[in-house]
């Protein structure tokens, strides 16, 4: 049983979306969002891939910066935890139901700003005990996650200063998930840019003075940007719904569950578990892996931009659906991203399968960081690559998931529907806990013989083996995606993909120097890709292909001549 919480006084009934309003925005106001929300993330990741160059240049490979990433674990869980995954699972739900009760009676008291009233000030004094407890226990935290390290000391010290980013990592994550269920997305895409200028800051004008510690306080002073961002967005949304009215009678509201929100915690942190995996295991290992290992995640993950961008500005469509009760419109929208998501990292991998080598030693390669460093980055890379597609699709899965049941739930839903927790809750949990076993098991098995590659062999045959039962998962939850479709398309973008990155490794023999290899195995990989693609019909490669030579064939219009009148 759970503790309850009375939110809002609100009318109950909640209404089937409209075509026309908020709760069913138009494709062109998703391709709109799509457009805006990944410019900014685009320049967000460039400033930190930016970030990632300059930590190469002047600290390489070695003991410093194996400490400095130790410490570096602690943004790195906090960030999904409070940002990208538990929050926006438990909040934009919650929003979203909220403004669908706003929608029903708009006179009355507003849902969403008693919904803050009641959990923002418990979710701060949360993040302050939590930040608190990391910077107190930082020594026992270094040696729980890696054990081998060479200088303890260092990383205790950027431990404690990265504890900081706790607080503001989570009011980021709530702010941002409240606008993006309000349908504002600039404010919330700009928050990775702050957040990298922050670091550049103090990466720039300390590196020589503080060392490695000056990354460990840029990420501090990042994360304080981050959450200054969002704030004044937030407020004006806030207040410009219209002057309210004295609500008629007592009105019914929503219900807050506080414990529902145990199970999205207990995933994102089994899901972040993996870096966990790696930073211990590899601790074991020569000095310098662990800054292999994360070169070529931060170079793998840049296939995922795209990807995890397109379930952003979906997200709250499908949330809207699910809180209006229209799973058929919430399974469309889910097959849907899973094509697309999956087009647009099957592209990324074959692009670094192709060209690993050529990216690294172009973006890599000087200052401190060698080519010992750039050959050793590119085979993790390599193998890293194939777990990419399964980390798209439990993005866009677990989503809709925990959606079915929010954090919280209309006053006049039966006790036994948004109260009682069963297994199903916890099922992503359990897949997530049993593709971990798998990373474990195979890094251990792996690692004494194949080093940094086994431990990336680990994660990507485990992250695949949770992407399996995520989506059983999700048909038991009630979204009956048709499997037919979506593993059909799924083997049809594989097959372009494989053959994109085998002729894309041929092509890149004849470039000798990174730039001109890596620009001739990208062009191969797209053009093939593309036209294996259109060739096999899969609709999200097909569709745009086809627009794209049709707008190419499409004669220009003459233009007007002058002292002509113009139609209306």
């Amino acid at each position: 049983m759970t503790t309850e919480q009375p939110v809002a006084a609100v009318t109950t009934t909640v209404p089937a979306p409209r075509a026309d309003g908020d709760t069913a925005p138009r494709g062109g106001f998703l391709a709109k969002a799509f457009g805006v929300t990944a410019l900014l993330s685009a320049a967000g990741s460039g400033l930190g891939l930016l970030r990632d160059l300059l930590l190469a240049r002047y600290f390489g490979a070695n003991q410093g910066t194996d400490a400095f990433l130790v410490a570096w674990t602690v943004p790195e869980t906090a960030a999904p935890l409070l940002i990208e995954d538990a929050m926006a699972f438990l909040m934009v739900p919650a929003f979203s139901l909220a403004l669908v009760l706003r929608e029903e009676r708009p006179q009355g008291p507003d849902p969403v700003r008693q919904l803050t009233r009641t959990t923002l000030p418990w979710l701060l004094l949360a993040l302050c005990g939590l930040s608190g407890t990391v910077a107190l226990f930082a020594p026992q935290l270094v040696d729980l996650l890696a054990p081998g390290l060479a200088d303890p000391r260092l990383a205790v010290t950027c431990t404690r200063i990265t504890a900081v980013t706790v607080v503001p990592f989570g009011v980021a994550g709530y702010l941002a998930s409240a606008l993006r269920a309000l349908h504002a997305f600039t404010a919330p895409a700009v928050i990775y840019v702050m957040y990298n200028l922050g670091i550049l800051a103090l990466l720039l004008s300390g590196h020589r003075l503080l060392g490695v510690r000056s990354a460990a306080l840029g990420v501090a002073l990042g994360s304080l940007l981050m959450a200054g961002v969002l704030v004044v967005p937030f407020v004006r949304r806030l207040h410009a719904r219209r002057r309210r009215s004295r609500p008629r009678g007592a009105g019914r509201g929503l219900v807050l569950i506080p414990l529902a929100l145990l199970p999205v915690a207990a995933f994102s942190l089994t899901r972040q578990s993996q870096v966990f995996i790696e930073r211990y295991l590899g601790s074991a290992l020569p000095p310098g892996t662990i800054s292999h290992l994360n070169y070529a995640a931060k170079v793998s993950q840049l296939a995922m931009t795209s990807a995890i961008l397109i379930v952003t500005v979906t997200f709250p469509v499908v949330a809207r659906a699910m809180a209006a009760g229209d799973l058929t419109a919430a399974r469309d929208r889910v097959e849907k991203d899973l094509g697309q998501a999956a087009a647009l990292v099957l592209l990324g991998t074959a692009f670094l399968l192709a060209c690993a080598p050529a990216v690294v030693a172009l973006l890599f390669q000087r200052g401190a960081f060698g080519p010992a460093d750039t050959d050793a980055t590119a085979a993790v890379i390599r193998v890293y690559s194939f777990g990419l597609p399964a980390q798209a699709m439990i993005g866009v899965m677990v989503r809709p998931y925990f959606c079915v049941r929010p954090v919280v739930r209309r006053a006049d839903a039966p006790r036994a529907e948004g109260d009682r927790t069963t297994w199903l809750d916890w099922y992503p949990v359990g897949a997530m806990t049993l593709g971990l076993v798998v990373t474990f098991t195979l890094g251990v098995t792996l690692t004494p013989q194949f080093g940094a590659p086994g431990l990336a062999a680990g994660n990507a045959v485990g992250i695949t083996f949770t992407a399996a039962l995520l989506m059983r998962g999700l048909m038991l939850r009630g979204i009956a995606l048709r499997l037919g479709l979506v593993l059909g398309g799924q083997a049809r973008l594989l097959a372009a993909a494989i053959a994109a990155a085998a002729i894309g490794s041929l092509t890149i023999r004849a470039a000798a120097a990174p730039l001109p290899a890596a620009l001739l195995g990208g062009a191969t990989v797209l053009l093939v890709f593309a036209a294996l693609g259109t060739l096999f019909g899969v609709p999200e490669v097909r569709g745009p292909v086809l627009a794209l030579l049709a707008r190419a064939r499409r004669p220009h219009a003459p233009a007007p001549a002058e002292g002509k009148p113009h139609g209306r």
